[in-house]
């Protein structure tokens, strides 16, 4: 539910915040720092990163200006940020203390909405993310990803990112990632050129999550 800039200001008034800006590749949280305010993107982009079993890091996801950081973790028992967020480029970001937030939540219903459908929304990503972190190989993670692309419908996905962002996405290396496609291409399950991808036999792509 959208609020124009008026409606915003008024909400705001008498609300105490801090607007904090970090330069690109700066760490803006660790994991395992305390989460005692809510920190929204105002501009620019950071992103989340968290470690594997192996040590290896692993991004979870961009987060761009308007959307807020660990959301669901500002309330409840373990107020503790779960990845390392850091700054793609030059960003700000506006921070509310918690008992700040409390206040507009209940000043405005729309926001309280807005809050709750943002925490859902994050539990259902990062369902599917677990999900996704959990095929061993990287042909099951491309076939999960371009399945999860193409839907019940569609046979042809336009590729969201690129090779370097998908390898980053994947927690893996381009020369790796670009193993694993042309064996799928190999074995006739998939056709590509540049960042279209042309799914052949979606019954084999879903035999490989199986294995």
């Amino acid at each position: 539910m959208g609020l124009n800039a008026v409606q915003l200001e008024k909400i705001m008034d008498g609300i105490h915040f801090q607007v904090r800006r970090f330069d690109k590749n700066e760490q803006v949280v660790y994991a395992g720092d305390s989460c005692t305010e809510l920190m929204l993107v105002l501009s620019g982009s950071v992103k989340g990163e968290m470690a594997d079993y192996t040590g290896k890091t692993i991004k979870i996801e961009d987060i761009e200006a308007p959307r807020p950081l660990a959301a669901a973790f500002l309330f409840g028992k373990n107020n503790r940020f779960p990845v390392n967020v850091i700054a793609n480029e030059a960003v700000s970001l506006l921070c509310i203390s918690r008992p700040e937030f409390l206040k507009i939540l209940q000043k405005d219903q729309r926001i309280l909405t807005n809050y709750l459908n943002s925490i859902s929304s994050r539990a259902q990503f990062l369902s599917s993310r677990i999900k996704f972190l959990s095929f061993k190989t990287i042909r099951q993670k491309i076939a999960h990803y371009l399945l999860e692309l193409a839907g019940d419908r569609l046979a042809v996905v336009e590729l969201p990112l690129s090779q370097a962002q998908l390898a980053e996405f994947f927690g893996v290396t381009r020369p790796a990632l670009a193993r694993a496609m042309g064996e799928l291409v190999a074995e006739g399950l998939v056709q590509t050129q540049r960042r279209t991808i042309r799914i052949l036999d979606k019954q084999k792509m879903n035999d490989l999550l199986k294995g």
